[in-house]
């Protein structure tokens, strides 16, 4: 397998949605706390977000100014800024949007603090976008589907063991091209809105094989999950 093992880790509510307002309920908050203590026991390489899901969590929604790159001229092929990183955060932001402040995520949870951004783009992501990842130290990958994007991930920077930890659309992605190893989902014993988001934007029929299931005092139940495929 030329590619990283991917483990699908995501909270949930009971009803399978991924988020909405249950996320600030008191019962959603202590999942949390299990969450991120099974997001560092994992001991991944990396972890990798959508862009809207690195925004919300990292960034406060901002964007770049990339008014002093209009003109600049950006070499071909992926950039590589930190190939020896201890940790990775793995951003699938097609055009290369996200307004990053610095090359490394910069977080209170010492899960993610620290960890050295690759942004995967696709062909058509704007040189303006690239050249000011370039001058920030951001790493990018060009990549036009999921599976090169692994490949890349493997090959460029040793990555072995990625968390796969949303959105709904790049979850689905990952599912849509059979890329889903495990699922672990740390469940909230509370239900969400009918307009939230599920763990997968779509879905297809596939089976897989309970590993374990743990029940807490706070109601919260960790469940992890093989995927089964057919030889």
């Amino acid at each position: 397998m030329n590619r990283p093992r991917i483990i699908c880790h995501m909270l949930t509510s009971l009803d399978g949605k991924v988020t909405g307002s249950f996320l600030q309920s008191p019962q959603a908050q202590a999942a949390e706390g299990h969450y991120n203590d099974l997001h560092t026991a994992f001991h991944a390489d990396a972890f990798a977000c959508g862009r809207l899901t690195m925004e919300q969590s990292f960034m406060d929604d901002q964007y770049p100014d990339l008014a002093p790159y209009v003109d600049a001229v950006v070499p071909p092929g992926d950039f590589i800024a930190d190939k020896h990183a201890d940790y990775y955060a793995v951003s699938f932001d097609h055009k290369g949007r996200i307004g990053w402040k610095s090359n490394t995520i910069q977080d209170d949870d010492p899960g993610y603090n620290g960890a050295h951004v690759i942004e995967v783009v696709t062909g058509d992501a704007p040189k303006p976008c690239l050249a000011y990842l370039r001058e920030l130290g951001v790493s990018y990958l060009i990549a036009d589907t999921v599976s090169e994007a692994l490949d890349k991930l493997k090959d460029r920077f040793g990555i072995s063991l990625l968390l796969l930890e949303g959105g709904s659309e790049l979850n689905a992605s990952f599912l849509r091209e059979d890329l889903v190893d495990e699922i672990c989902l740390v469940q909230a014993p509370v239900l969400a809105g009918p307009k939230d988001k599920p763990l997968f934007a779509c879905t297809q029929m596939k089976t897989a094989k309970l590993l374990s299931s743990e029940a807490y005092e706070d109601g919260t139940v960790v469940m992890r999950y093989e995927m089964v495929r057919e030889n």
